[in-house]
């Protein structure tokens, strides 16, 4: 059973940036590669971030490389998007999962949580 619950998204300015959070339910949570998609209303779910398990390797799309750093603390079962120089193009809905694959990551779980709202205005 794993359960993924999203926080840190608000409403910002063009150019400000967020930090998201990801609490992962579970003990096998530093086992397992994790990742950042996001939603918005009119496109399909996209890949946007993901990091290796023990945190040593990243991979980002270019849309958003050298914009978010994704990190990650096993200690706490925690994975973190810090978002900088945020564009509206990025207002989305933001989910965090269990992920797989090697350059992008494709999502593990079944399981969605509820995301955490991204809004940024021009």
């Amino acid at each position: 059973q794993v359960q993924l619950v999203e926080s840190g998204g608000g409403l910002v300015q063009a150019g400000g940036s967020l930090r998201l959070s990801c609490a992962v339910s579970g003990r096998t949570f530093s086992s397992y590669n994790m990742g950042w998609f996001r939603q918005a209303p009119e496109k399909e779910r996209e890949f946007v971030a993901g990091i290796s398990w023990r945190g040593g390797s990243t991979y980002y799309p270019d849309s958003v490389k050298g914009r978010f750093t994704i990190s990650r603390d096993n200690a706490k079962n925690t994975v973190y998007l810090q978002m900088n120089s945020l564009k509206p193009e990025d207002t989305a809905v933001y989910y965090c999962n269990l992920v797989y694959g090697s350059g992008p990551y494709y999502p593990l779980s079944d399981y969605w949580g509820q995301g955490t709202q991204v809004t940024v205005s021009s």
